[in-house]
């Protein structure tokens, strides 16, 4: 149930205090009413409400004074002001002064009705972009611990081989113990790398230098190439890479980078969570106005419950089937924040003990869309 919306009336006079709580409580507010600027403001530092209406003739505190003070406690609360002094003057001084809009008296139920539904849609939209702003720290917070974290483990694995490898003397046993200890550094250094390109690649998504960057891509090209790259780890893992690409190019309007990085992702988690003689399937097929690019495999499938959260930040797959594997978890978040950047969509089809398909669609490769995107207009 949707909480209650409070709203503070400020006004000396009384009949129009009366007028508006039985015209806003029949609308299903919660309405407070204060015949002047000191105990209104008192109610709103202790009560938080949604939306003031203040009038700005009052004896004491004015309404000027009382926006100011309001933007002080809350500048997310809506204010609007009342009054039977209307000029064009005033108006245009109290909406410098902070306040939403301007309601002269006398005004009909409607017209207050309006006004306040559109000021209480307005304080929503803000509180939402505030929680959305806090969601977005606390997250970078828990990046910024979790990244320190997955970090210092390999650093000091790395460290621990290194001092050991120091000590080693020249015989015949040492070679074949250092060869041991120079892989696992080099496995270890590896998965630092992996984590600080991924951080790397978040920090690049999320960047307003992404969503301004924007040229013609052939997706075609870039698919060939990132099935090139990961034919060896492919072969490691007994997998078989199999592109199923069409003759044309598949153009989309983006940055390389970031959709080679998308493309990478999948095909590195097809692979990862593939099984031993399994197959990695990457199809492209431009439809209309679309390209579609999707990456399956016959691996250990996600279940139900999963699929919906596979896209958020440091999530992963776990059950009985699960392979243990490494990384930080961020590359299909990564994958879902490009494919939105570049206009595109991506989902999943799987059935556990299957496999997965892996959809991106994307806008398909338009001079006159991308024209208008640079200039900032409308298609």
């Amino acid at each position: 149930m949707a909480q209650q919306s409070t709203i503070v009336v400020i006004d000396d006079d009384y009949a129009m205090r009366i007028s508006c709580y039985k015209i806003l409580t029949k609308s299903g507010f919660d309405v407070k009413l204060f015949q002047d600027g000191a105990q209104g403001l008192e109610a709103v530092a202790q009560q938080a409400p949604d939306l003031v209406l203040v009038d700005l003739k009052m004896p004491g505190m004015t309404g000027m004074e009382v926006i100011a003070r309001v933007h002080q406690i809350d500048p997310t609360i809506v204010i609007i002001v009342i009054t039977g002094y209307a000029t064009i003057d005033t108006a245009v001084e109290a909406i410098k002064s902070g306040a939403y809009d301007f309601l002269p008296k006398p005004f009909s139920p409607d017209q207050l009705r309006l006004i306040v539904d559109r000021g209480l849609e307005l304080r929503h939209l803000a509180l939402a972009s505030q929680r959305a702003e806090r969601e977005r720290m606390l997250l970078k917070r828990r990046f910024i611990t979790f990244v320190s974290h997955q970090l210092q483990a390999p650093l000091a694995a790395i460290h621990q081989y290194l001092e050991v490898l120091q000590q080693l003397d020249d015989g015949k046993a040492a070679v074949a113990q250092r060869r041991e200890f120079m892989t696992n550094c080099l496995r270890r250094a590896e998965e630092m790398q992996s984590i600080i390109r991924d951080w790397l690649t978040l920090a690049t998504v999320e960047s307003e230098w992404l969503s301004q960057e924007r040229v013609p891509v052939d997706l075609r090209e870039i698919i060939s190439d990132s099935v090139a790259a990961y034919q060896e780890m492919a072969q490691s893992e007994s997998v078989t890479l199999q592109p199923e690409l069409p003759r044309d190019s598949l153009l989309v309007s983006g940055d390389r980078n970031c959709l080679r990085v998308l493309l990478d992702n999948l095909i590195v988690n097809a692979i990862k969570y593939n099984r031993a003689g399994g197959r990695v399937t990457i199809a492209g097929e431009l439809s209309g106005d679309e390209v579609t690019i999707s990456v399956a495999d016959t691996g250990i499938g996600i279940p139900e419950e999963h699929r919906e959260m596979i896209f958020e930040e440091f999530f992963r797959v776990r059950g009985e089937n699960a392979k243990p594997i490494s990384g930080t978890g961020l590359g299909l978040a990564i994958c879902k924040k490009i494919a939105n950047e570049m206009g595109g969509i991506i989902s999943v089809d799987s059935q556990v003990g299957v496999g997965s398909i892996f959809r991106v669609r994307l806008p398909a490769y338009s001079e006159k869309a991308l024209a208008a995107k640079m200039d900032g207009g409308a298609v």
